[in-house]
């Protein structure tokens, strides 16, 4: 037994290195693959921006009147408003060369503002449709949500307290729709989204 573990030995030793020799090219296969589209995009020219899905804040959010307006309700709501006469775009899942390739080297910061324009958004209009339920109103909170799902945000507390209301206002068919909309994500969010919304839907 022992002598054959003993020959055995060098045959995993050579199969060993064999695996790490090739998991080795696979890793720099995978580096070079990443200058080479690094070095392409940072000098791809300027390209039009007009195919991108600009995001519209929609009049019925802007105009909201809570029934008990809090301070910290209109600020929000101020930040909302504010947000509005930016240019917001949801650029989720893309990196800095994915948007260089397609735009140009010389759109990139124009791209991240507008992303970043998106990122404070969503964030605001989760915490907007939170404080609107703590107040009791939540066919407001609903819209709000809707909203932000319809942006096709990775907010995943933005589903998850959508489909809480959906079944509090016994509309729980919803969810399905819900569903949905999280499988088309571009986002590594969406697996875990919708497994949650689907044990919520047992």
């Amino acid at each position: 037994m022992n002598f054959l573990i003993f020959a055995s030995f060098p045959v995993i030793c050579v199969i060993f290195a064999y695996a790490l020799r090739n998991a080795k090219r696979k890793e720099q296969d995978i580096d070079r693959e990443f200058w080479d589209r690094e070095q392409r995009a940072n000098f791809t020219r300027r390209k039009p921006l007009d195919d991108l899905n600009y995001i519209t804040i929609p009049e019925e959010l802007l105009a909201m009147k809570p029934d008990i307006m809090t301070e910290e309700l209109q600020s929000y709501l101020d930040d909302l408003n504010d947000l509005s006469s930016t240019k917001i775009v949801n650029l989720t899942g893309y990196t800095n060369t994915d948007l260089k390739l397609k735009y140009g080297t010389a759109n990139i910061n124009i791209l991240s503002d507008y992303d970043f324009h998106y990122t404070n958004l969503v964030t605001l209009l989760q915490k907007l449709a939170e404080l609107l339920h703590d107040s009791l109103e939540d066919e407001l909170a609903i819209k709000v949500l809707e909203f932000a799902v319809s942006t096709r945000t990775d907010v995943s507390k933005s589903y998850y307290l959508l489909a809480r209301l959906y079944q509090e206002q016994n509309t729980p068919e919803k969810i399905e729709q819900l569903i949905t909309q999280a499988q088309s994500l571009n986002s590594l969010m969406k697996d875990t989204i919708v497994d949650n919304l689907r044990a919520a839907c047992r």
